[in-house]
């Protein structure tokens, strides 16, 4: 954009390290999805045990050159690495291989490039972009001279350099001030949500869990769904109808992976807040990976990173339908309530079950049922109303109010303190059975 480069392309080779620090380890699997997500056509794998990575390459010279060789005889545009690269690293390998050098975090940056629909993610992705770029940028300006301090002697690189990063900087406030107000917005509609006294659950879990499979199955939407890392990039909110319950806000929001980016947890905060705000969390699990822990503790780390890790969830253990002798079930904890639910989205199986239990834990801080109320409790009655909790309204022979309603418990015990009396004995005479 600001600067020359080796030609990008479509043949990629893959290069993956072998590290004895099981915290830095990444999935090769995963590595060729993520390059299959982003439209590279693999003409090679190298795999390289390194466990004392080198300053200058990451990998061993002696690897460089077998890698530079690989890259002539498979005609390679482009090789990329299933690990973060410095920016002189990144300089050093392009100007060995001769060709365009990509490393995870790029990778990543990419797709979500291809899948930003939206305005708003369209924003995030630039940002995360140009942010990631803003360290790489004086790579690109190696061919001209640099300021000597004389008269006659002063290049024009360094003026360029920056030029660019003061444009970089100026396109990154403004990128921001534009997601500072989405964040706004998207804060009045769940203030609004939550005056109307509606729920919101929101969609969690790894990248390809099947998220929105089970979000266009359960709500009858038609969002994008595919085999593919990172199908869903934003965020999207559909109302969901739960039988004894009324209705909710369902989410939908970008998967996580291994090492998400720090960079694209900040860009794309006002869509993950969709989480971090949520009443209840469906942490959509893919029961056939065979690393699905791991994938979990992944899921739980980005959780702790947007301030999330403390809410209810409920775990949704999804693909059953790829797996032997695993019915959809509830299952649940010492106290009956549900913890787990086994569903295969894609075949519309246990669906019914993970509404009946998303409806159980939201129940558990509703008050759900019929009052009678005299007419010295008018204002009890005014208020209610005012909290958009009344479903319907009737009357009794003495004048009285017969109010359906559907009320948070804590508001609702918080009228019956403000009439002075106790909640316990005021539901036992004028709740109606």
């Amino acid at each position: 954009m600001f600067f020359e480069r080796p030609g990008g392309g479509e043949r990629a080779i893959l290069v993956h390290l072998e590290g004895q620090d099981p915290a830095a380890r990444e999935d090769p699997q995963e590595f060729r999805e993520l390059a299959r997500s982003a439209g590279a056509e693999t003409v090679g794998f190298v795999n390289v045990a390194r466990h004392q990575p080198s300053a200058k390459f990451l990998i061993g010279s002696g690897k460089v050159d077998e890698l530079h060789d690989l890259v002539k005889q498979d005609e390679a545009e482009l090789v990329i690495f299933n690990h973060t690269l410095t920016p002189s690293q990144e300089r050093n390998l392009e100007r060995a291989l001769e060709c365009r050098v990509l490393d995870r975090t790029g990778l990543i940056l990419d797709i979500f490039a291809q899948r930003a629909r939206t305005h708003e993610g369209k924003l995030q992705v630039e940002l995360a972009q140009l942010e990631h770029m803003s360290t790489r940028l004086v790579r690109g300006w190696t061919h001209l001279e640099r300021q000597k301090g004389g008269i006659g002697l002063r290049g024009p690189g360094e003026t360029q350099l920056e030029t660019d990063r003061r444009l970089l900087r100026v396109r990154i406030r403004q990128i921001k001030q534009r997601l500072e107000k989405v964040q706004s917005q998207r804060e009045q509609a769940r203030r609004g949500r939550r005056r109307a006294d509606i729920p919101s659950v929101s969609l969690v879990g790894y990248t390809n869990a099947g998220k929105s499979t089970l979000f266009n199955a359960l709500t009858e939407a038609e969002v994008y769904a595919a085999n593919q890392l990172f199908a869903t990039l934003d965020p999207t909110l559909r109302r969901l109808e739960l039988e004894d319950l009324g209705p909710v806000v369902l989410a939908d929001t970008v998967g996580f992976i291994r090492h998400l980016p720090h960079k694209l947890v900040e860009s794309f905060r006002a869509t993950l807040e969709e989480s971090s705000n949520a009443d209840l969390l469906l942490h959509v699990i893919d029961a056939h990976e065979p690393e699905r822990e791991q994938q979990i503790e992944q899921v739980l780390a980005v959780l702790a990173e947007i301030g999330a890790e403390t809410l209810p969830i409920l775990e949704i253990y999804n693909k059953v339908d790829l797996m032997e002798g695993i019915e959809p079930q509830i299952q649940r904890d010492a106290d009956g309530n549900p913890v787990r639910v086994w569903v295969s989205a894609r075949d519309g199986l246990g669906l019914d079950l993970v509404r009946q239990a998303v409806a159980e834990l939201l129940g558990d801080d509703l008050f759900i049922g019929t009052l009678r109320l005299p007419q010295r409790l008018g204002r009890m009655r005014a208020q209610l109303f005012e909290l958009n909790s009344v479903q319907s309204e009737d009357h009794d022979e003495q004048g009285g109010s017969v109010l359906a309603v559907r009320v948070p418990r804590v508001e609702l015990y918080r009228l019956i303190s403000r009439e002075g009396m106790k909640p316990a004995e005021f539901l036992e005479q004028h709740t109606l059975q």
